[in-house]
């Protein structure tokens, strides 16, 4: 359907919905403090209705949900018999209904998988994107919009990244970890309120930003997505992933297996790393493109930004074995340009995860 914000002075869009307004830096800081919210056309939304969804979800997927509170925010996986990261979505449930909120990519996916595996249990899922669409902001941003309310209570999810939910582990060794700070949130709302947050942005009211400013907070936060991050190796070891959306301590669910034993007795045989780049500012390197030691590819990007403090930043995937201070760097289409390497997940994360906190590159002239 067209996007209710075409028509937004500036406003410069593709499939995924409303890029920026012609400042993207600018846009970021407002984001940041709280003086903007997002429209999320990336994102799609599915219900999961019944009795029975959240003790069903729970079997299914690798997050204890079945003493899920009402408006309580976490988020799940699917995996595959290996352990391999097939979906994920981030979950709220409303006393009546389970909301998964998933990348427009995955939903119609995650959703066939979810219609299959439903047996003879008290439990519907569906698309409901007809009905709502996804905003997102600061906790306090959130407050200048009106989340839809099915069951009488708000649809608004508040991201647990970077903390440890209960049952997870995490693997970055940093301290402070750079999302600490990091202030998100996504509400559902109706098809009706995403045209009233249109309208009163036309008239000055209200402050957006686009899908560019929001994922280079995500980049910088260190906070993995699935369009962009998962591919079909994908282990939630290397994403630093076991923080927010797996339970080490429940019952057994597909992957599970997998999970534990790299967990508890072997290594992911990748891992996650940070990019501070050099170059151009104007010039970033595209999704997939090599990571390098000398010659030698040993990874790929998986998601890139500029950063309004930072400068030029990325995520990668690289195998274990690179060392963490290994000279790195990175193909662009201005040719190959150089990067310093913040370690997410250690080369020893795993059986032998217990290692020291370091402190983090927390600006590019640390890098410099």
């Amino acid at each position: 359907m067209p996007s209710v914000f075409s028509a937004l002075p500036g406003a410069v869009l593709d499939d995924s919905g409303l890029l920026h307004l012609g400042s993207p830096l600018v846009e970021q800081r407002r984001l940041a403090a709280g003086e903007a919210i997002a429209p999320l056309g990336d994102r799609a939304v599915i219900a999961v209705p019944g009795e029975d969804r959240l003790s069903w979800l729970d079997s299914l997927t690798s997050q204890a949900l079945t003493r899920l509170d009402p408006g309580v925010g976490t988020e799940l996986l699917v995996l595959d018999p290996q352990g391999h990261v097939e979906h994920a979505a981030s979950v709220v449930d409303d006393g009546e209904t389970a909301w998964l909120i998933t990348d427009r990519g995955d939903a119609e996916g995650l959703l066939a998988w979810l219609r299959k595996m439903r047996f003879r249990l008290r439990v519907d899922p569906r698309a409901a994107d007809d009905e709502f669409a996804v905003v997102g902001g600061t906790r306090s941003a959130l407050a200048r919009v009106v989340p839809a309310t099915p069951a009488g209570r708000p649809l608004v999810w508040i991201d647990p990244w970077p903390d440890v939910s209960p049952g997870g582990y995490g693997y970055a060794a940093v301290d402070p970890h750079p999302g600490a700070d990091r202030d998100w949130a996504e509400a559902i709302v109706t098809r009706d309120e995403e045209r009233r947050i249109a309208d009163a942005a036309a008239a000055g009211d209200l402050v957006l930003a686009g899908l560019t400013a929001v994922d280079a907070l995500r980049v910088a936060a260190w906070r993995p997505r699935w369009t962009t991050d998962v591919d079909e190796r994908a282990l939630p070891h290397e994403l630093d992933w076991m923080r927010t959306a797996v339970h080490l301590d429940k019952g057994c669910y597909r992957g599970q297996e997998t999970v534990a034993k790299v967990h508890n007795l072997g290594h992911p045989p990748r891992r996650l790393v940070a990019l501070q780049l050099d170059g151009s500012d104007s010039v970033l390197p595209v999704h997939g493109a090599a990571v390098r030691v000398g010659d030698e590819s040993v990874g790929t990007v998986t998601s890139a930004a500029l950063h309004y403090e930072e400068g030029p930043i990325a995520l990668a995937i690289v195998r274990r074995s690179v060392a963490v201070d290994a000279v790195l760097t990175v193909d662009t289409s201005d040719g190959v340009i150089s990067a310093a390497q913040e370690v997410v997940v250690p080369p020893d994360a795993g059986r032998t995860a217990n290692i020291p906190r370091m402190p983090r590159l927390s600006r590019r002239a640390s890098a410099q």
